[in-house]
């Protein structure tokens, strides 16, 4: 087994659009990033590569690189998760919270687990979602950014 944790932060501007989870979330502000910014995925995908010591989102997909100007983050999870089976693992579980002062994410949580589990090829119940504010505290209070957190767990294949 092995055990991966990723997190990410990306700034909130308006004009851009918010995408979580692989979700566009309607909202007055959006992530700034050289992809969607889609920070959950983000810290999904670190998660994965850390596991198995592959290193990092940047490593893989840099924004230096003007091929991954704008892409879908949904492409890097499944490239990502690619690696991940290469190297003969599966997922046993993913727990990840998103820090957003506003706006609610609740209700399109269980889109988000639905998303991201059919990337991964698993079952809803093995991706763990949780949303929380920081209590107007901080850049993610002041709505300034967003972050995000992720712990995974690989089995080997048998």
């Amino acid at each position: 087994m092995r055990i991966g944790y990723g997190y990410d932060v990306h700034q909130l501007a308006e004009g851009e659009d918010l995408v979580i989870g692989g979700l566009t979330v309607p909202h007055e502000k959006g992530s700034v990033g050289h992809s969607d910014a889609d920070v959950l995925l983000h810290v999904i995908c670190d998660a994965l590569l850390g596991a198995l010591a592959l290193g990092d989102i940047g490593t893989h997909f840099p924004d230096t690189d003007p091929a991954y100007k704008g892409i879908d983050s949904k492409i890097l999870l499944r490239d990502t998760w690619k690696l991940v089976q290469a190297e003969g693992y599966t997922l046993a579980n993913l727990d990840s919270t998103v820090c957003l002062q506003r706006p609610k994410l609740k209700p399109h949580i269980p889109a988000m687990r639905e998303c991201i589990a059919g990337i991964l090829g698993v079952d809803v119940g093995r991706i763990g979602i949780k949303a929380t504010t920081t209590e107007k505290l901080g850049f993610v209070g002041l709505e300034q950014g967003i972050s995000a957190h992720a712990v995974v767990l690989l089995e080997a294949q048998a």
